[in-house]
């Protein structure tokens, strides 16, 4: 790898900025390798290269399209780019403008990959200025210093850390002599927690290992080493996400218990239940076998029933472990163990495969728990802002980690190979709208047994698809125990997907990309698709300013309201034209400005364009035609998504749409019910599908049935339910 040691020159790359990168990284689903392809010809970027080298606005366009964020502090670009100019100054006589596309490649490279060994070697070159290969006292003191901004940048209480960070540098100088070499660091580093921690890395992913994160306590904690108080107005310590062990910084590198087991590594062990008892804080617990009150760290819990006993009660209750209230849901270690020989049929490949895996790289087998429903958890956390995160973190607590998967790596494939096998299980997807057609999409892909019900914890905005299953329109923190056992009485219903096809007039005119090819949710063109067009603009340049439901639909109404000034998409009706099921739709007498196709009766987070019906639901005649355009009939047609239809809706103007939007309204124009649908447009119109927008040139769009999910509806919501209904 090319050197990025910076020594005579001025631009430093701080543990600040190598932490903001990696926390943009984190939520990043892009590549490397698919980002330098717009830098070769024909890419979007080629403009900005010359020979080997990007200039500074490829450069900051690299990073936006990379870190997938429009809004990226400019110091952090600056250093990153100066930093990049200034290491090659070390290195080679450079006359051209730029930084060199290799040693960016290089360097996103080895971050990506997340090997904590490789990131330790990169930091050693970072520090090591003079290149000399060793760390001498005023290197390892600039690194405290520098790790002592660093917590302070991520919010650390710092009045304890600097004599541990100096007791770990003592600690890796392993000949004492005063300096340290690369082999010292990295050796070191790789079994120092603080400072992995610290520098954002993960330790290589073992069994009953602690997955450590910085955490600051509300109230008096214990440490499970020392037993000491955390002290600080903070109370800062180090916790596992997975078991909650809690333990000083300073104690972390010591004898800590392991952490729970997420699978069991002989045959013997298969299916005997047993528990996996950790220490924890219990003050004002009863022990769940004398009924007596446990104080503070002479106890310990089951990581899976969670039942409480004194250390002296260990071995007189029953030895063997229920899973507690959510046994129906849990996928014990006690039914997770390593193949023996390894299966070439169903071989797991690829990174995102390593859930499946143990540390040295055998493949895991689910051994069916009898009679119980394992929850398959999918958790985006690039959802609800850091929303996601913490659901993820929550769910490996209450669940074996090996049942919740990270979409940020490898997407859904892991999870559902890892189920493939299972045929009673339960998906639920923690993410928006959006990440829902994503799972859809890949059980439809996958060769599984069954197809599982899917559910939905909604994060962030709009969760229409949501709503209309009653998980509510959001999220608010309520607790997961009871979501989890709200999936459990939840009742399975179909759910029709459409395939769209969008053929283009003139093949060779370049426009915007389809989102996608399956419509679960809706499609509309002109004015609703320009007002969601505007929104998605202004929402990808200020994220910041769409951090809330109310905050939307302020916006959402305000440019609905300069729409109706401008009335971009007035006469509709002349620049398109509508056939259901070969049936053509008369528009001419109409003035619309939007056309709305649904599947569902939610959209934009809440707003049923099609209405309430004047007739009850459970009277619908099955035997109705193919399409109805009849507008007597449609006044008493209901909405399903069950039945294979689509309601087709015209809009009148965005003015409509924003007290529609509002609540000012009820609902828009019925012009149809049909199971097929053909438009044909005449010039380019701004369209949306499942709420992701586009500008489409002139074009034939069908619209057909392509299948149906099979979807987990939750029972009727109490006025205590789990989530903000709106």
């Amino acid at each position: 790898m090319t050197s990025l040691t910076a020594e005579s020159c001025g631009a430093e790359l701080n543990p600040v900025d190598f932490i903001q990168l990696q926390q943009y990284m984190e939520y990043s689903s892009m590549r490397v390798k698919e980002v330098v392809k717009e830098f070769n010809t024909g890419g979007k970027l080629v403009q900005h290269r010359s020979g080997d080298r990007v200039d500074w606005t490829g450069f900051s366009l690299f990073l936006k399209t990379y870190l997938e964020a429009d809004n990226l502090p400019p110091e952090l670009c600056q250093h990153l780019f100066q930093y990049f100019q200034d290491s090659e100054l070390c290195t080679e006589d450079r006359t051209n403008e730029g930084v060199c596309l290799k040693a960016m490649s290089c360097y996103f490279s080895v971050l990506e990959d997340g090997k904590p060994r490789e990131k330790l070697e990169f930091t050693f070159k970072m520090y090591d200025k003079d290149g000399n290969g060793y760390l001498d006292k005023a290197e390892v003191d600039t690194i405290i210093t520098q790790m002592m901004r660093a917590a302070d940048y991520l919010g650390w209480d710092v009045t304890e850390l600097r004599p541990v960070l100096e007791d770990t540098m003592t600690a890796i100088d392993a000949d004492s002599s005063g300096t340290v070499t690369q082999q010292e660091w990295i050796l070191g580093g790789m079994n120092n927690i603080p400072l992995l921690v610290l520098l954002g890395l993960k330790m290589a992913e073992q069994d009953s290992q602690h997955t450590w994160r910085m955490k600051n306590f509300k109230k008096p904690t214990y440490c499970c080493v020392c037993e000491g108080m955390l002290m600080g107005l903070r109370k800062q310590g180090l916790c596992c996400s997975v078991c909650k062990y809690t333990v000083h910084s300073r104690c972390a590198n010591k004898n800590t218990a392991p952490c729970v087991r997420s699978y069991v590594k002989s045959k013997a062990e298969i299916g005997i239940p047993a528990h996996d008892w950790i220490r924890t804080e219990s003050d004002s617990t009863k022990c769940d076998h004398c009924q007596k009150k446990i104080k503070t760290l002479t106890g310990k819990r089951c990581g899976w029933c969670h039942h409480m006993r004194h250390d002296e009660c260990l071995n007189r209750g029953p030895s063997e472990c229920d899973c507690g209230p959510l046994r129906d849901h849990i996928l014990p270690p006690w039914c997770i163990s390593p193949l023996l020989k390894e299966d070439d049929g169903h071989g797991a490949c690829g990174e995102g495969r390593l859930m499946n895996m143990t540390s040295e790289g055998t493949h895991l087998h689910i051994s069916p728990p009898p009679e119980n429903h394992p929850l398959l958890v999918f958790v985006n956390p690039k959802s609800g802002g850091k929303q996601g995160e913490r659901v993820m973190r929550k769910f490996q607590y209450l669940l074996n980690p090996r049942q919740v998967f990270n979409l940020s790596n490898g997407g859904p494939s892991p999870g559902l190979h890892f189920f493939k096998n299972l045929q009673q299980y339960r998906v639920l997807v923690c993410g928006g709208d959006g990440t829902v057609g994503w799972i859809l999409d890949a059980i439809d892909k996958a060769d599984l047994l069954v197809s599982p019900p899917v559910a939905v914890l909604p994060l962030g905005t709009g969760n229409d698809l949501a709503r209309c299953l009653r998980w509510g329109g959001g999220y608010d923190g309520s607790d997961l125990r009871d979501i989890i056992k709200g999936i459990e009485g939840g009742v399975e219903v179909p759910m029709d997907r459409w395939s769209v096809q969008v053929i283009p007039d003139n093949p060779q005119e370049e426009g915007d990309p389809v989102p996608y090819e399956i419509i679960n949710n809706y499609f509309s063109i002109g004015v609703d698709a320009s007002i969601a067009h505007r929104f998605h603009t202004l929402r990808e340049k200020n994220p910041q300013k769409f951090n809330s439901r109310t905050k939307n639909k302020l916006y959402y109404f305000e440019l609905a309201t300069s729409e109706t000034i401008s009335a971009s998409c007035k006469k509709l009706s002349e620049c398109l034209s509508i056939e259901c099921c070969g049936v053509p739709l008369d528009l001419s007498s109409l003035d619309l400005q939007g056309i709305a196709v649904l599947n569902i009766p939610s959209m934009h987070g809440g707003s049923n364009l099609w209405g309430e019906s004047r007739k009850d639901e459970a009277e619908r005649d099955a035997s109705l035609p193919e399409v109805i355009t009849d507008h007597d009939t449609l006044k008493t047609s209901s909405q399903d998504f069950s039945d294979k239809r689509l309601e087709v809706v015209g809009l009148e103007g965005a003015l409509e749409m924003g007290q529609i939007y509002s609540g000012l309204k009820s609902m828009g124009r019925r012009l149809a019910q049909t199971a097929q649908i053909t438009i044909r447009t005449l010039k380019a119109l701004p369209m949306q599908i499942d709420g992701e927008p586009w500008m489409q040139s002139p074009c034939t769009i069908h619209i057909k049935h392509k299948n149906q999910a099979n979807m987990l509806m939750a029972a009727p919501a109490k006025s205590s339910g789990f989530f903000h209904l709106k």
